[in-house]
């Protein structure tokens, strides 16, 4: 198996203000919060999402894994839909002491480059930032962050900073060069 040198970009935000707006996309696109943890969807979502930018990492949770995770207190799923299809989300993960981690967030394919990542983007920093509002007992934001890397779509990194995330650390480490795994097993041609 062949390494890959994979670059590692972490930022974040530390005052709601620090959040730029982005301008809604046209059409009729709508995020809505998937209030019901359901581990089926949010696999669907990151399969899809992140099947042809190699996001592996997920792939072999169970169902309990996915809703261990899910039913914890400060976890959100936000989900921009288009004309009522699922077009990406953005995945909220309380930590400590008022920290938000952004885990997740992007497009499907069939989406991206419609102005609908910088509109979801900016929403889902606005919640990450009033999570406590909706999480009694959680410390209220101080601080969103997320990360991004070499292997995520072009523009991302870029949609971070147009959205007032500010670069903390870079990394650069080998890993392994891993198939792009598709939205199902086969869905992409080797």
């Amino acid at each position: 198996m062949t390494n890959i040198a994979v670059t590692t970009w972490s930022l974040e935000q530390t005052a709601p203000t620090d959040l730029l707006p982005a301008a809604a996309p046209e059409g009729d696109v709508r995020i809505v919060r998937s209030a019901v943890p359901s581990p089926e969807f949010s696999r669907f979502l990151y399969a899809s999402v992140g099947g042809d930018i190699r996001w592996t990492d997920r792939l072999g949770w169970s169902h309990a894994r996915w809703r261990e995770h899910l039913e914890r207190p400060g976890v959100e799923t936000w989900v921009a839909y288009d004309r009522g299809t699922p077009a990406g989300y953005v995945e909220l993960a309380a930590g400590d002491d008022g920290v938000v981690e952004i885990e997740y967030f992007g497009l499907l394919p069939a989406f991206r480059g419609r102005r609908i990542g910088g509109h979801l983007l900016a929403l889902g920093t606005a919640r990450a930032w009033d999570l406590a509002e909706r999480w009694p007992g959680l410390a209220t934001t101080k601080r969103v962050w997320l990360h991004t890397c070499s292997k995520d779509g072009e523009y991302a990194l870029d949609n971070y900073r147009r959205r007032g995330f500010r670069l903390f650390d870079t990394k650069v480490e080998e890993e392994a060069d891993v198939a792009t795994p598709g939205p199902w097993p086969g869905a992409f041609p080797a």
